[in-house]
């Protein structure tokens, strides 16, 4: 089975092609494809590809169904021995995804500058003089 784990939001989603996926609204509208650059980790059959954090060259690809006012969340506060209690709640906002393609993109990311490869090493030499 061929799937991936995707980063949106702030949040992480296990997707599969043909799969409807619900995330936090996305500002793309309804009917448009829609790209997921942020994919940590990729399965496909007996492969199994970890980011660090994230896989260079794979997206997931699919196309925004719906727009819409999720369930209501009710959030409550308390304060002990004060009688303060409030209760509140809202309405999130969610888009529904219909996932189309888990590949290879066309145009692969940038590797990283040496500058910051040679600083994250000199930071891991400075570390193991201090040991």
């Amino acid at each position: 089975m061929k799937y991936a784990v995707i980063e949106s939001g702030g949040k992480q989603y296990k997707v599969a092609e043909g799969e409807i996926v619900t995330v936090d609204k996305l500002e793309h509208p309804q009917g448009k494809k829609f790209l997921f650059d942020k994919v940590l980790l990729f399965k496909d059959g007996q492969e199994v590809l970890v980011g660090n954090p994230y896989l260079a060259g794979l997206t997931v690809s699919g196309e925004v169904t719906k727009q819409y006012k999720g369930e209501k969340l009710h959030v409550s506060k308390f304060k002990a021995k004060v009688r303060y209690r409030r209760k509140i709640g809202f309405r999130p906002m969610l888009t529904d995804i219909k996932i189309e393609n888990i590949g290879r993109d066309a145009s692969p990311k940038k590797a990283p500058s040496t500058k910051v490869a040679a600083k994250r090493e000199k930071k891991i030499d400075n570390r193991e003089n201090r040991e």
